[in-house]
């Protein structure tokens, strides 16, 4: 069912109307004693995720019991964090989600249903796992808060994703990211139906119709003098809620480029991204407009790590980004990536295949580390004077040398891609 729906391609939706498009649904949704909220973290800050809970605050106070936002994999968020992104929000209100221990397995989906979806490509069951707060901790109602966008793993973010892999453990997590790979991510990105999501699906239906959960999406995009706006608002208990929002991403958030694209900037805020787990958005979200030989530059200051889990960090450095078939014979010999199937999915999907270059330029790794890992490494302050970010836009930018480059200033929030290889099957 859908409680609310507003937006469109030119929509803004300003504060007044976001709190009045939620307060409606609310309203709708009758009295509640145990609310549980689940965002997005400060990886996601742009999602309006975090001023959406401060009104959720605002509306049931002492009936909203706990926010657990969703990590999945990402490191905890810290005071600061959580300070700045859920304004005037108790932080005692705040759990942690342990993806590791803090779980429960729901259901099970047979071998057989992802050998279907798949093609014959996977034919191993998958555990359909949630944090113990998610699936026992007795709401009344759960509010699943985020932004629909293009993503590497799931094609469009958000929806049950956000409960399943946001609050889901280990081997959920790992599996469900290793679909994903192997089905492959250019075949993926941009699509909201796929194999990930029809896994994911299939778990909503048969494993946890019995919770009280309200997706709250939203849609945002760039107004014309470049800033972020909420184009869409949807809100609802059901399939088509996702549907809706997807849709609408698909018009603001995909950047079509009639050419491939030879050299490109890609900026990483200090803030959000601190390893190339999040780091290389940069990658995933430029692969499909980028031109054979071309040559990608990340500008990331506040690169310091690979994983931000700790094993996830060790298993990146030993194995580095070196390509499918690389990772497949690394993952057949090696029980430490058997037992991490996202970490083996990741490098995969942070490698070119040798089909262009990646340079990063990070504030905080060796070049001896990032050279490691089988990416190519460039001096930040080098690079910040040669591409200032205060000076570029994002698209096409010509150099006072003539020098042509395409900027993008956050990956996190798009799509790039030539139309041939979006729409391809």
């Amino acid at each position: 069912m859908i409680y609310y729906q507003s937006g469109s391609e030119n929509t803004v939706i300003n504060r007044n109307e976001l709190e009045f498009g939620l307060y409606s649904a609310l309203v709708k949704l009758g009295k509640r004693n145990k609310v549980l909220v689940v965002p997005p973290d400060f990886t996601r800050f742009h999602s309006r995720a975090g001023e959406i809970t401060t009104l959720l605050y605002k509306y049931y106070r002492e009936n909203l019991r706990d926010i657990l936002p969703a990590l999945g994999t990402h490191a905890p968020m810290t005071a600061r964090e959580i300070g700045e992104m859920f304004q005037d929000v108790p932080q005692e209100l705040f759990r942690i989600h342990d993806w590791r221990n803090d779980v429960v397995t729901v259901g099970t989906v047979p071998g057989e249903y992802l050998s279907e979806i798949t093609g014959g490509a996977i034919d191993y069951s998958w555990p359909a796992q949630l944090n113990k707060l998610v699936f026992s901790g007795g709401h009344d109602l759960i509010l699943s808060v985020g932004q629909v966008v293009p993503h590497e793993v799931i094609g469009m973010a958000n929806y049950n994703k956000n409960l399943f892999v946001g609050t889901g453990g280990s081997e959920g997590i790992n599996k469900s990211h290793f679909v994903g790979a192997v089905y492959g991510m250019e075949r993926i990105m941009g699509k909201a139906d796929n194999p990930v999501r029809s896994l994911l699906n299939y778990a909503s239906s048969n494993f946890i119709k019995h919770l009280p959960v309200v997706y709250v999406h939203t849609v945002i995009g760039r107004d014309e003098s470049g800033c972020l706006v909420i184009r869409g608002l949807y809100i609802g208990d059901d399939e088509e809620v996702f549907r809706l929002a997807a849709e609408l991403s698909v018009k603001v958030n995909f950047t079509i480029v009639r050419e491939p694209l030879n050299k490109v900037v890609v900026y990483l805020n200090a803030e959000e991204f601190k390893s190339t787990w999040l780091g290389n958005k940069s990658i995933y979200r430029t692969r499909m407009a980028m031109a054979d030989n071309g040559e990608l530059i990340v500008i990331a200051p506040g690169l310091k790590e690979f994983g931000e889990d700790r094993e996830i960090d060790r298993l990146i450095r030993k194995y580095g980004y070196r390509g499918t078939p690389s990772t497949l014979k690394a993952l057949a010999d090696n029980e430490e990536l058997k037992n991490n199937l996202s970490a083996a999915a990741h490098m995969i999907h942070g490698s070119t295949e040798g089909r262009f270059s990646v340079t990063y330029c990070p504030g905080k790794l060796s070049e001896a580390e990032v050279e490691s890992v089988n990416f190519r490494y460039h001096d930040l302050e080098d690079m910040l004077s040669r591409y200032n970010p205060a000076k570029l836009r994002d698209g096409n930018n010509i150099l006072d040398n003539g020098e042509e480059v395409f900027y993008i200033s956050n990956p996190a929030l798009g799509l790039w891609s030539t139309r041939e290889k979006l729409y391809s099957k």
